[in-house]
């Protein structure tokens, strides 16, 4: 129980399963600064800071207009909407939905993610998330009553064995498996072949699969991220998410959809129905310009993150900073401690460069054990600002003891 000052508050179980958030202490920092009128440079969270496509702001102010578009929405999204979506897969992935079965709109993917979690697992049911993880793979799993296991992403043969060994052990046996490919934080990219070992997999143990497909869209050289839904036989056992964040910088609109096996879409839109009574409108019809008429637009955001990628990766290296790899895809780097500063932590790391370098990181410690040794930073500035906050960093290092 706890006492507020005015009696005993007794909080449900589940708050005491969920962690203190690690973010928060580097949150806090940045926020106090800020109000002290410092300018930090803010690598930490994957938050667009490019304009959304014209077309899309545009349609928005003209149908915001429309009284019709006030009312409550269905809480499943709009049929024209999810027809659009249905249109989108089939045209960049090849992939034919049935708009009304196998299609609904999400207020982002990671609402979408907490509730499909509530139709699928409860007290009892097992989990499998990738680890290092994007912490509403493992904790939407807590919320909803269920356990979650960390599977480390790093080498593709070893996870899919450990899939399977897990599944053939466990008792009873895991009933999700979680995907996230290109993986936030670590940027981890896989080609077809390892989605088809995946359904191969699902199928034998029985496991329903989960995909987030967030940075589907966010690819670098001659690099494509493939559809889990572009798998035979994917459909029969899993879903796919993604959202108009980071392909349309539309992070604040909060829209998305989950795509896939018709029962599971079918009991995502029954929680749903519950909890909320669907997206504005508005923000729906305007979606649609977006998947119909911007695809030029994402290509060329892709190109933006390539070059920030290029600009940060080429800075660090030039400070000393080794061990780094140019992502394939997403709008993260995910970097381990500089040598030098590794007995530091992820937690200090980011602290001190909060601190001492006015840039703010990510603590690979926010993502699961995994992630300590590393931290991510996310490409959302301009080329002038990631090379300052290069330098700023190089200054700060040069006037740290070693630890």
């Amino acid at each position: 129980m706890t006492h507020d000052g005015n009696g005993f508050i007794d909080l449900s179980q589940r708050m005491s399963r969920l962690p203190p958030y690690l973010f928060g202490s580097i949150n806090a920092l940045l926020a106090g600064k800020r109000r002290a009128g410092i300018d930090v440079i803010d690598m930490a969270m994957g938050n667009p800071t490019d304009a959304t496509p014209q077309p899309i702001v545009d349609k928005l102010c003209e149908v915001v207009n429309d009284p019709r578009n006030h009312r409550y929405s269905a809480a499943a999204g709009l049929y024209n909407l999810r027809r659009e979506v249905s249109k989108y897969y089939d045209k960049h992935w090849g992939v034919g939905l049935d708009p009304d079965k196998e299609v609904i709109a999400t207020i982002g993917s990671k609402e979408g993610f907490s509730h499909l979690c509530l139709a699928l697992l409860g007290p009892g049911d097992t989990a499998l998330v990738p680890a290092p993880s994007f912490p509403i793979h493992a904790y939407a799993v807590v919320l909803a009553g269920g356990s979650h296991l960390g599977v480390p992403v790093a080498d593709d043969e070893v996870f899919l064995k450990r899939i399977s060994e897990i599944s053939s052990q466990l008792a009873p046996r895991p009933k999700v498996l979680f995907l996230n490919y290109p993986h936030n934080p670590t940027a981890h990219c896989v080609a077809p072949e390892f989605f088809r070992e995946v359904v191969a997999i699902a199928r034998r143990h029985e496991l329903i699969v989960v995909h987030d497909f967030a940075y589907g869209q966010v690819c670098f050289d001659d690099y494509r991220a493939p559809s889990f839904l572009a798998t035979p036989g994917a459909m029969e056992i899993g879903v796919e998410f993604t959202t108009m964040s980071k392909t349309f910088n539309m992070a604040g609109w909060r829209i998305g959809y989950c795509a896939g096996n018709p029962t599971i879409i079918g009991a995502l839109g029954a929680i749903k129905g519950y909890y909320d009574y669907g997206i504005f409108q508005a923000i729906q019809i305007a979606s649609i310009i977006g998947l119909r008429e911007c695809d030029r637009f994402a290509r060329g955001q892709a190109a933006k993150y390539q070059e920030r990628r290029d600009t940060l990766v080429d800075g660090l290296r030039r400070i000393g900073w080794t061990g780094l790899d140019a992502p394939r895809a997403g709008m993260f780097v995910w970097a381990p401690l500089p040598e030098r500063f590794r007995a530091l932590g992820s937690m200090e790391f980011a602290r001190r460069l909060m601190d001492d370098a006015e840039v703010a990181v990510s603590p690979g410690r926010g993502f699961g054990p995994e992630g300590e040794g590393y931290v991510r930073l996310a490409l959302i500035e301009n080329r002038q600002r990631l090379l300052q906050a290069v330098r700023q960093m190089k200054r700060a290092f040069q006037k740290w003891p070693d630890p």
